[in-house]
């Protein structure tokens, strides 16, 4: 999750919607938990406020300081994605008081018109889409979720909201960032060596690191790897893309400003799992209230 250096103050980026021209539109509802796209900038502003909770407060990430001065996580990049909420309905307030999580969206015809993809910083995202022309990309990032909503019903319905919105936008592959705690990568050794073995993208799914920053996740014998022990050490969001059917790079990338140690997962559409799309419905109508 790096961050640019310097940064312009969010309220002068335009956002891809000006207040008033999106209607809500609610991909999901789960008990009191809704799931939909923020629809002003207020509510964006509320989901960077949320970030900043978890990825400063929480995690300790060292952020610009005009995000810092205004305790908000925000970049250049947030003006052109779609932000995906998760909001309790059951509390009171203001619309943007109810948001408990939140995922950030960007699609490739997008982000080819814009600055690029954000993974670009750590990983060759752009070799691994120039060898798929005829496939849509959509890029997830900076996802996060209050601590006392991080239940299996929240990851529910933050899935049900991606699943519908990559089949509304006829999406073929979903990817992103996961982040393991802390900068040093060998504390992960177990659960990164876990993945190398099992799930590491090959042949037409490869990707590397951009030169100078990647670490290979080849840290121990295949024999000393305990399966179950490896999966009790990964976070849950990276347990969550393995279930669907994930696959991930072999190197992993120290992002010393978020102080996370990150992979590349990358989720082919026609391999996630037919357990989660009968779950969540094919056209992702299970949770559509």
């Amino acid at each position: 999750m790096e961050m640019q250096v310097q940064q312009p103050s969010a309220k002068s980026l335009p956002l891809p919607f000006t207040p008033g021209q999106r209607e809500p539109h609610t991909f999901g509802k789960i008990g009191s938990l809704e799931v939909r796209l923020a629809t002003t900038r207020t509510e964006v502003e509320a989901a960077q406020a949320l970030r900043y909770k978890v990825f400063v407060e929480e995690m300790g990430a060292r952020l610009p300081l005009e995000a810092m001065q205004q305790k908000r996580d925000f970049d250049t990049i947030d003006r052109y994605c779609d932000h995906l909420l998760v909001c309790d309905t059951a509390l009171g307030g203001e619309p943007e008081t109810r948001i408990v999580g939140t995922y950030r969206l960007l699609r490739q015809d997008v982000a080819e018109r814009h600055d690029g993809f954000y993974s670009q910083s750590e990983f060759d995202v752009a070799d691994l889409v120039g060898r798929h022309r005829d496939k849509r990309f959509l890029e997830l990032g900076r996802s996060c979720v209050l601590p006392a909503y991080r239940t299996r019903r929240t990851l529910e319905a933050l899935w049900q909201g991606n699943w519908a919105y990559a089949l509304e936008h006829r999406i073929d592959v979903m990817f992103g960032c996961a982040s393991f705690a802390g900068d040093k990568p060998h504390a992960h050794a177990l659960a990164l060596s876990f993945l190398n073995e099992t799930v590491a993208a090959r042949d037409e799914w490869t990707v590397r690191a951009i030169p100078g920053r990647g670490l290979s996740m080849d840290m121990m014998p295949v024999e000393a790897i305990t399966p179950r022990a490896a999966l009790t050490a990964m976070p849950p969001l990276v347990k969550g893309y393995l279930r669907l059917g994930a696959l991930v790079s072999h190197e992993a990338v120290v992002d010393r400003a978020f102080r996370t140690t990150d992979v590349l997962v990358i989720l082919p559409v026609k391999q996630i799992s037919g357990r989660y799309i009968n779950h969540y419905g094919a056209d992702a109508s299970r949770f559509v209230a």
